[in-house]
């Protein structure tokens, strides 16, 4: 007698744990820890969860129901993958099943679609028929011949007309009923393919020669096959006769498709599809490994040596010093030992240049996992990393989740970049940090790498939990940038301003183009101008849902909010007082475009932001254009700082730096320090020294002379000796909790409750707040933030963080704050 199994199935739902389902006796010799099922939860959710754990005890709580289809015949996800899952959610205090959520690819995931179909007690007659209008008809007599339609395919038959009245009035008169049919999201690629029908290619040579010469009075299929035959010659091999050609390959212009199907229909040619990958078009050109300096091997073989009693190494690395070269060899050391390696960048916009460069060395076993890529091709990576296609991944932030079973190496490149921590949804995870906990897991390496570590990662290695290794030499012995500072204060008042540009800034980019060299503007701020004002009231324009000024977009000509994306027209009169003078404050990289343009006419200027990039290759496009010197002038945002390589940029402009400086956030300064050197560091990579010019209203402040004499260590002590002083991390941890709401009182009276509760419960640590963030309320959300600062001994972390949850979740239970919710945010950056 076969025993009830059950199965323990994390569903993709913020719940506290998994729940049991009864396995079906037909599945018993089939399901397997990792796999899919397809399980009801509630009354009518269909869902897809990740079988856990399989056993034979019931649970006591709840009546179990039944699996109602396995997806997968072996498993998709590994157990090494659940753990660290599971991790992810006790660490940053979210649920198990919301991490699942946004691990796995939506491909993975099934979606459900509306069908019709004929009620079983319904029979259409002749002597009915006068009851139905000739639309219902149509669609009846089509239910008739189909087992069921789905709405786009009953839309075709009644001459896409609204469907909606019509199937109302079939369901009214009891006729068809309406079902929701699971699929899977990912389908495989499949390509229509032509080969020469087995017939001929065993009668041989004469009787196709016999063929052709039947043909020659049929001139149109006589030119479809002599096609074929000088793409696939009769000589060629079996299993080049086997494979065929595309066939939008063989039917090029000018060739009959008529002609083309009567060679099928005669058994002449024969047509068949494959499933091909959508990975496969990528040049895979070999090359060998690149030739290290006398630095470089000096630097890798003190990272071999630190890892033989530290997991983790942090490379500092001087902006130009050649890391990726680095990245390479080590790469090729671990997958000689048969491991696999995980490459993490911060942005899509860094892959593109990486991914050509290791392409050539590893080709096809190199994958790449960021979100531009199709829903079906993650999932091919997902199954490329898992069936042993993929050694090595280049990836951005959520390729920690992909199902490694032997991880050698991880290289988290640009460690200190805020983009590796997560926002929203939860997980609100960090991938660097979560990196260090899946190599511990995988008993794997991990190499942290940067021109500007964060000052965690820094004090680590000086506290010895970190190796540390220095390359402070760039490529080629190229000298750092000089960087010179523009008082734009004495400008203004001098009236010497031209735009956003002094004289001295001016003079420098007709210098670099008469050159012949390139040049990058930087402007952290995206659109035209921040706001419009009315100059007579001071009106401006603000969201209608967020405590945020509107963003005037010149190109698109429109008002926007950066956080929810409300758009509106540019008012042409103040809403105020009636006054049409209403103009610009400020400025972003659209302006700049605008000005640099109207100044240097004869330039190519092109402008890289999240405006200029939403289109699949439209970033990949412009790096290419810039690289190939088809551009003169590129202004951007923080996109143009990170980690982009080109050989002709010999100046370097950053614009509104005070505005960072001055921000309300004990980062502020360490921000500043890192995305100046690291956009200093795209000018003179490789020819003459470059130049970077900052345009400040403050040329002395300590941080912009830390920047300009290129003091790394002296910066980073005295930031250290703050944090410490006032109990910043890596002194303490951090945890945020954001209470929202759409009433603002009732949100600060939630936010004061919450911080009496944690001061009353939560001894060992200090509170901040509550207190409104700089914007205070984002799609009708108001915001009050509480800080909790956390010893780094002598408390129970765990313990802690799991009082933090009772204390928010108490919000939920309280009558008076049943609209309000509290997210928790570990780690904030």
């Amino acid at each position: 007698m076969r025993q009830t199994l059950f199965a323990d199935i994390l569903l993709p739902l913020p719940l506290k744990d998994t729940y049991t389902y009864r396995v079906p006796l037909a599945l018993n010799e089939q399901i397997a820890e990792g796999m899919r099922a397809v399980v009801q939860f509630g009354k009518k959710r269909i869902l897809t969860g990740v079988v856990v754990r399989l056993h034979q005890t019931p649970p006591g709580e709840y009546a179990t129901k039944t699996i109602l289809e396995l997806i997968d015949n072996h498993p998709v996800v590994l157990p090494q993958q659940l753990s660290f899952w599971k991790w992810m959610a006790e660490y940053y205090l979210c649920k198990w099943g919301e991490v699942m959520n946004v691990a796995i690819p939506s491909g993975l995931k099934l979606s459900s679609e509306s069908r019709i179909q004929l009620h079983p007690a319904f029979q259409l007659s002749a002597a009915y028929s006068e009851a139905f209008s000739e639309k219902e008809l149509l669609l009846l007599q089509a239910l008739q011949q189909n087992e069921s339609l789905s709405y786009d395919e009953a839309a075709k038959i009644v001459g896409n007309k609204p469907l909606y009245s019509l199937l109302k009035a079939l369901l009214q008169k009891e006729c068809i009923l309406i079902f929701e049919q699971l699929k899977e999201k990912y389908k495989p690629k499949i390509v229509k393919k032509v080969r020469l029908h087995a017939q001929w290619q065993q009668q041989g040579e004469f009787a196709l020669v016999e063929l052709l010469q039947q043909l020659t009075k049929k001139p149109a299929q006589e030119a479809v096959l002599l096609r074929y035959l000088s793409l696939v010659p009769w000589q060629a091999s079996p299993e080049r006769q086997l494979n065929g050609v595309l066939k939008s390959e063989l039917l090029v212009t000018g060739l009959s498709e008529s002609a083309y199907k009567t060679l099928v229909k005669k058994q002449v040619l024969e047509e068949f599809e494959v499933c091909i990958s959508r990975l496969d078009d990528m040049s895979t050109v070999k090359a060998g490994l690149p030739q290290l300096t006398d630095y470089q091997k000096e630097a890798l073989a003190k990272i071999n040596l630190q890892w033989q009693d530290k997991q983790t190494v942090l490379l500092h690395g001087v902006t130009g010093s050649g890391k990726t070269e680095l990245y390479i060899h080590l790469i090729e050391q671990v997958l000689q030992s048969g491991s696999q390696v995980l490459l993490l960048l911060p942005e899509i916009a860094l892959t593109t240049q990486i991914v050509a460069r290791l392409r050539q060395v590893f080709g096809n076993r190199l994958g790449v996992y960021h979100s531009r890529f199709s829903d079906n091709e993650r999932v091919e990576v997902w199954y490329g990393v898992l069936q042993g296609r993929f050694d090595a991944i280049v990836g951005v932030r959520s390729s920690v989740f992909l199902p490694f079973s032997r991880l050698g190496l991880i290289i988290v490149d640009e460690e200190h970049d805020p983009s590796y921590k997560q926002h929203d949804p939860a997980p609100r995870y960090h991938a660097r940090d979560s990196a260090l906990m899946l190599a511990h897991m995988q008993q794997a390496k991990v190499l942290l790498a940067s021109a500007t570590p964060s000052l965690e990662s820094y004090y680590h290695a000086v506290e010895k939990k970190y190796g540390y290794v220095q390359l402070l030499q760039r490529f080629n012995n190229a000298p750092l940038p000089t960087v010179q500072f523009v008082n734009i204060k004495h400008e203004s008042k001098a009236k010497r301003m031209i735009g956003e540009f002094a004289p001295n800034t001016l003079h420098a980019i007709r210098t670099a183009l008469e050159a012949k060299q390139q040049i990058i503007l930087f402007q952290n701020r995206r659109g035209y101008a921040p706001q419009l004002s009315c100059s007579t009231c001071q009106w401006v324009p603000y969201c209608q849902h967020c405590a945020v000024s509107l963003t005037f977009h010149l190109h698109s000509h429109e008002l926007r909010c950066h956080y929810c994306g409300y758009r509106e027209n540019p008012p042409t009169t103040c809403r105020q007082c009636g006054s049409k003078d209403i103009k610009t404050v400020g400025f972003g990289t659209e302006k700049i475009e605008d000005t640099v343009q109207s100044l240097f006419p004869e330039a190519v200027v092109q402008r890289m932001d999240l405006d200029t990039t939403r289109g699949k290759h439209s970033l990949q496009h412009i790096i290419d254009s810039f690289a190939a010197r088809k551009i003169d002038i590129l202004v951007g945002t923080q996109m143009v700082t990170k980690g982009l390589d080109f050989d002709h940029v010999s100046l370097v402009v950053a614009f509104d730096i005070d505005r960072a400086l001055h921000y309300p956030d004990f980062r502020a300064h360490e921000r500043v320090f890192q995305i100046l050197t690291q956009v200093a560091g795209r000018a003179g990579r490789k020819t003459a020294k470059g130049t970077v010019i900052i345009q400040t209203t403050n040329p002395h402040h300590p941080v912009l002379e830390h920047v300009a004499a290129h003091r790394f260590e002296e910066f980073y002590q005295e930031e250290l000796l703050q944090r410490k002083i006032y109990h910043y991390p890596p002194f303490i941890r951090l945890v945020e909790i954001v209470v929202k709401g759409e009433v603002e009182a009732e949100v600060e009276q939630a936010a004061e409750h919450v911080a009496t509760e944690l001061r009353k419960e939560i001894k060992a640590c200090h509170i901040l707040g509550p207190q409104a963030p700089p914007i205070a309320r984002i799609r009708n959300q108001y915001l009050r933030c509480i800080w909790v600062k956390l010893e780094r001994q002598g408390i129970s972390l765990s313990a802690t963080k799991q009082l933090i949850v009772a204390i928010t979740d108490r919000i939920a239970t309280n009558r008076a704050f049943k609209e309000l919710h509290a997210v928790i945010n570990v780690d904030p950056v």
